[in-house]
């Protein structure tokens, strides 16, 4: 065992070898059988013989050298298995991920509320609002990216993540209609209305 931190150069090749041996789940295989075609010995299968070792022992070397050969020859093959294995897990990863995913689908002139991050100006401690807004979206981009604006029509020049926002849900019989957005703000105008917003 190590017995300081500065003793870890000690125990470093048993560390790789423990890592290079050892069946990777995404891969269904070994590190080591994709580059060499063929399973490490352990170093305790040479003290206590294994049914490989005892088999190997007794062929002889003109055999071995052909088997070896036969071995090097199937290592695409192998690697090929190993990519197979790695897109259906990744598949299977992704399907559980979805499973737990809500899809969120924004549209052009849809209000909604922007998160405050800790990097923002408006952040200003933990009782502070964590949402501003309301928000109008200009513009979709791919991959979950927005272009906001305000109901004054001051659009920033940045894009913000989807993530960062969400939609909000007018009860139409406290809030007004649209048509009463104007110029003076919709905070001036209703300021007991904007308190009724429902969130989604």
């Amino acid at each position: 065992m190590i017995q300081s931190s500065r003793q870890w150069h000690e125990k470093l090749l048993f560390a790789l070898l423990g890592y290079r041996t050892t069946v990777r789940t995404s891969v269904g295989a070994t590190p080591y059988l994709l580059v060499n075609g063929i399973e490490a010995i352990m170093p305790a299968e040479v003290e206590i013989p294994s049914l490989r070792i005892i088999v190997e022992d007794e062929v002889e070397d003109s055999e071995w050298v052909k088997t070896r050969l036969e071995q090097f020859t199937s290592i695409d093959e192998k690697r090929m298995a190993a990519v197979c294995h790695g897109q259906l897990y990744q598949q299977r990863m992704a399907r559980a991920y979805n499973k737990k995913v809500w899809p969120r689908n924004f549209e052009v002139g849809q209000l909604v509320l922007r998160c405050i991050l800790p990097h923002h100006k408006e952040a200003k401690g933990k009782f502070a609002p964590n949402w501003k807004g309301p928000y109008i979206i200009r513009k979709l981009l791919p991959k979950g990216a927005l272009y906001l604006g305000d109901i004054e029509g001051n659009d920033p020049e940045t894009a913000i993540n989807a993530d960062t926002v969400k939609g909000i849900m007018f009860n139409p019989s406290v809030v007004p209609i649209l048509s009463d957005w104007d110029d003076e703000g919709f905070h001036s105008r209703y300021p007991k209305h904007f308190n009724l917003l429902l969130t989604l």
